[in-house]
């Protein structure tokens, strides 16, 4: 376990990560350090999309599309599904959702120069 606010706002126990857990968020990390692949977590986080759709909202060819989301499915951050003859992708789970928000909520701070928050 790690350290983590709980509802209340009290921390819970400092332990620190594993190795496997530091090494898979440094994975994930890795993931989504392309503008591309965050950008494409951003919008698969509202829900399932299929590659046709991602190219269009974000402009880049198809081709390269697929071959990013092969990444992300390979790194355990998004999942797939079938919807007859297209595949539809979508965020893994509500762990991803929050950390592709609370990255990018981070940044617009940062770029809008507003304070953080405690």
């Amino acid at each position: 376990m790690y350290a983590r606010d709980n509802v209340s706002g009290a921390k819970q126990s400092q332990e620190q990560p594993t190795p496997a857990q530091v090494n898979a968020a440094v994975d994930a990390f890795r993931m989504l350090s392309d503008g591309t692949r965050l950008r494409l977590m951003w919008l698969l986080s509202s829900g399932e999309k299929d590659v046709n759709s991602l190219a269009e909202a974000i402009g880049v060819p198809r081709p390269s599309v697929s071959q990013h989301l092969a990444k992300l499915r390979l790194a355990g951050l998004v999942d797939t599904r079938r919807d007859g003859r297209r595949v539809l992708y979508r965020a893994r789970d509500s762990h991803v959702r929050a950390l592709i928000a609370e990255a990018l909520f981070h940044a617009g701070h940062e770029v809008s120069g507003l304070p953080g928050h405690d």
